[in-house]
């Protein structure tokens, strides 16, 4: 199954469900790092997908700099070369959107800035584009590409938090 092969299912079925039916599912919920969901498995069942989310953020949060880096490292670049040449996955292609056919002039604005983003702090510009037009985008990026590291790599992990959670929200109904 890839990335957006997959039917909404309850979190009641979730829980039941045979491991490999779990890990498929929710593998692809965080970028490239499918052991966020399998360090969860085995503290099924959860009471509500709050509270599952909240056990996979934990993960993140327990990673030493390195490890969170290489997770960091594992996202790909807004309106970036992935995105331009469709090798992205399939979540993120869904959430870049419109991102992968900018013309040339717009595409050099974003790849000086992932490029500089990049430079300054050593990951990927992560930001929950479901949550923005290209324009607030274009001024989150602006504006971030002049915070501290730590402030960055603190805003990175709120992104991927955001981004996590709309993914759970499409695979699983909530009740």
């Amino acid at each position: 199954m890839n990335d957006m092969e997959c039917l909404m299912t309850s979190l009641e079925q979730l829980n039941r469900a045979p491991g490999a039916e779990f890990l498929a599912l929710l593998g692809p919920v965080f970028e490239h790092a499918p052991w966020v969901t399998e360090a969860v498995l085995a503290r099924r069942p959860f009471a509500s997908v709050d509270a599952l989310h909240a056990a996979m953020l934990a993960e993140l949060h327990a990673l030493d700099e390195p490890a969170l880096l290489a997770l960091l490292r594992g996202h790909p670049e807004l309106a970036g070369a992935q995105a331009r040449a469709g090798t992205m996955t399939a979540d993120s292609t869904a959430e870049q959107g419109g991102l992968a056919a900018l013309d040339t002039a717009a595409a050099a604005r974003w790849d000086a800035l992932n490029a500089a983003y990049r430079a300054r702090f050593g990951f990927p510009f992560i930001l929950c584009i479901r949550r923005h037009t290209q324009a607030s985008a274009l001024q989150a990026f602006e504006r971030r590409l002049n915070a501290s590291r730590a402030d960055e790599l603190h805003q990175a992990l709120a992104e991927i938090a955001a981004i996590s959670r709309l993914r759970l929200a499409a695979r699983l109904a909530e009740t």
